[in-house]
């Protein structure tokens, strides 16, 4: 895998949705081999990137979390169109998981619950600082197409290693181990 252009090196980023962050803190958990990794790829989008803008031309996107507002559906719809390879990395992002317990309730009614009845001050449902809620939230493969699944709540250190690896020397990812979902 790799770069149109020769000699470039293939370009890396993650992006976190919908969950509770716990898939990037398992990457982070790869340790030392994080440099392994950055020494074989560009790391050019995710929360150790100061980038503000998804860019073109992604090789591979690790995408946490599921798509529960009109703002993860538009950041979903671009990093898929910029992207090659689109990796769902864990049970939010396979399954939906966590944030799909609310899809029984409805938005509306989780809403109310939060900043209505459970509110001690100014009870409102805001509508500028967060996202406009989707009926329903749900996995990834179900607004775009998905080319990896490696699930877990959250998927083990060593496995994210692995599926990068493979991916970044334009291998296919080995099949999942674990089959546990939180």
């Amino acid at each position: 895998m790799g770069a149109d252009h020769a000699g470039a090196r293939p370009r890396l980023a993650t992006i976190w949705l919908d969950g509770c962050s716990g898939c990037h803190m398992s990457l982070l958990d790869m340790d030392e081999r994080l440099i392994e990794v950055l020494a074989r790829a560009d790391l050019v989008y995710g929360a150790l990137v100061d980038t503000k803008e998804f860019p073109e031309g992604v090789d591979v996107t690790l995408v946490e979390g599921a798509v529960s507002s009109q703002d993860d559906l538009r950041k979903i719809r671009q990093v898929r169109e910029r992207t090659k390879v689109l990796v769902a990395l864990g049970d939010c992002a396979v399954t939906s998981n966590v944030p799909g317990m609310r899809n029984p309730i409805g938005a509306r009614a989780v809403l109310e619950r939060a900043y209505l009845e459970n509110a001690t001050v100014n009870p409102k449902i805001p509508d500028q600082v967060v996202p406009a809620l989707l009926a329903e939230s749900l996995p990834v493969h179900a607004w775009v197409p998905v080319d990896v699944f490696v699930t877990g709540c959250p998927p083990s250190a060593d496995r994210i290693f692995e599926v990068v690896s493979s991916l970044l020397e334009g291998r296919s990812a080995p099949a999942g181990q674990e089959q546990r979902f939180g």
